[in-house]
C-alpha cells in the first residue's frame, strides 16, 4: 500500500511531463511555421467537432479542421488542426504556413507570436503546479506516514 502513494504520483509526474514535451514541441512547431515558414493557399474540406466531459462534468466541445494544400514540390497535404474559427466552413480558402522539410505540421492559425507564448506559458504553469502538488503529497506521506 505505501508503494501505491508512491508510484501513482511518479506515474502523474512522467505524465505531466510527457505533456509538456508535447505543448511544447507543438508550441515550436507553430512558432517555427509562422516565422520561418512558406505561406500557400489551402482549402478546408472538413469541419467537425469533439465532445469530452459529462456526467458529473462539464462538458467542452473542441472545434476541427481538416485542410488540404498542394506543397511547393508537388505533393498534396491533408491535416487535421484543432482550435480553429468557428467562422471558418468546408470549402473555404484559408492561408496556412508550413515549413517545407516538415508540411504535415502545417497551421492555419493566423501568426498571433504574443498568443501562442501566453498560451504555451499558462499550460506550462499548469502542469508545473500538476508536478509540485504531486512532489507535495509524495513528501507529506514518506515524512511521517499519514497524509497531511
Amino acid at each position: 500500500m505505501e508503494a501505491l502513494f508512491n508510484v501513482i504520483p511518479l506515474l502523474l509526474i512522467a505524465l505531466a511531463a510527457y505533456a509538456a514535451v508535447v505543448v511544447l514541441r507543438r508550441s515550436r512547431q507553430v512558432s517555427d511555421a509562422w516565422s520561418r515558414g512558406i505561406t500557400t493557399q489551402a482549402r478546408c474540406v472538413r469541419s467537425y467537432t469533439t465532445t469530452s466531459g459529462g456526467g458529473n462534468s462539464t462538458v467542452s466541445t473542441t472545434l476541427h479542421h481538416v485542410y488540404e494544400f498542394t506543397t511547393a514540390d508537388g505533393r498534396v497535404i491533408r491535416f487535421d488542426e484543432e482550435g480553429g474559427p468557428s467562422t471558418t466552413v468546408e470549402g473555404d480558402i484559408v492561408t496556412v504556413h508550413y515549413l517545407p522539410q516538415r508540411p504535415e505540421k502545417a497551421t492555419a492559425k493566423a501568426p498571433a507570436q504574443g498568443k501562442l507564448a501566453a498560451s504555451t506559458g499558462c499550460a506550462m504553469l499548469f502542469l508545473a503546479v500538476f508536478i509540485a502538488f504531486a512532489v507535495f503529497i509524495m513528501i507529506a506521506w514518506n515524512s511521517d506516514g499519514s497524509m497531511p
